[in-house]
């Protein structure tokens, strides 16, 4: 999946890293990777990438000036990660939904404190591992016992990210998920997604009917939509262009709150749906997948410079 030729990273210990830092940002713990090339932001609950920018670059990702880092909060904007589960716990598929033990949305996984696995720097690229055990400890939200493992690849290409979930019970475990990446725009009605023409999609906000995508995707007030795609995509907004290369995904969402919305939205200024999408890759609808005991799947995106 990884658009580097260059030979891969180093891994290192603490004492060793170059780039990369711990920080403590509000009440949270975070990675922040100070590359010649390229600047990133993580924090270790949610995985929860924050910021990613290329040198004499603006930030690649949109973060809500609202957000608030505190234990237990989802943060809004840059890239949550939702697992094991997608969404409504109630709009997932059976086998997914008998699983989830609580109404909140998104899983657990955004909110939880995941491990340092691994950093590994070069002269090109910093790839940094972070996982997330889901065992008895989140039993009270979900009946399941697995592994998940994202791994963060920055270079000055664009970054990478790939979630590897491993299936550690003896049954089958059937889950859903997503990784829910926000991106900039100065004007929400002159950007535009390419790449979904000719697909269906579920309209979430017309009571979850099938339609039909003819040419590019337009904002025109609150959309809400999971496209049944797993193509590469093309955002444009009237500044930049972004490619998203995703893996292990059948299925896109595409969403902005709009201003009805975005007024009820925790973290989230009322006028912020106009400079903001979020294009996520996705295992959701009937997208989700099922693993026997021991298999894993993984889900990733890489999101690029338009070549």
């Amino acid at each position: 999946m990884s658009e580097s030729s260059n030979r891969p990273p180093i891994s290192l210990s603490p004492s060793q890293w170059s780039f990369t830092r711990w920080k403590i940002i509000g009440q949270l713990e975070a990675l922040e990777v100070h590359h010649p090339l390229f600047q990133a932001t993580l924090f270790l609950q949610g995985a929860h990438l924050a910021s990613f920018k290329p040198q004499d670059e603006s930030d690649w990702l949109w973060m809500s000036p609202t957000a608030r880092h505190e234990p237990g909060r989802a943060i809004r904007g840059g890239i949550p990660v939702c697992w094991p589960w997608f969404g409504d716990p109630a709009r997932n598929a059976p086998e997914v939904r008998k699983r989830i033990l609580t109404d909140s949305p998104h899983g657990f996984a955004r909110t939880a404190v995941w491990k340092l696995e691994d950093v590994r720097e070069s002269a090109h690229e910093v790839e940094i591992s972070l996982s997330l055990h889901a065992n008895e400890d989140f039993h009270h939200a979900w009946s399941g016992h697995a592994l998940a493992l994202l791994t963060f690849s920055f270079s000055v290409r664009g970054v990478q990210l790939a979630l590897t979930t491993t299936n550690l019970a003896n049954d089958p475990l059937a889950f859903s998920q997503a990784l829910h990446t926000y991106f900039p725009t100065i004007d929400i009605t002159r950007t535009r997604i390419l790449g979904l023409g000719n697909s269906q999609y579920i309209d979430t906000l017309e009571n979850w009917e099938y339609r039909n995508q003819e040419g590019p995707v337009y904002f025109e007030g609150e959309t809400d939509r999971i496209y049944e795609s797993g193509e590469s995509l093309t955002i444009v907004t009237p500044r930049t262009t972004r490619k998203l290369t995703a893996v292990g995904s059948d299925s896109t969402v595409v969403w902005n709150p709009g201003p009805a919305k975005a007024a009820t939205l925790s973290d989230f200024p009322d006028t912020a749906w106009q400079s903001m999408l979020c294009v996520e890759t996705a295992n959701a609808a009937s997208d989700y997948r099922v693993l026997s005991k021991g298999q894993s799947h993984t889900l990733g995106v890489f999101i690029g410079r338009k070549s």
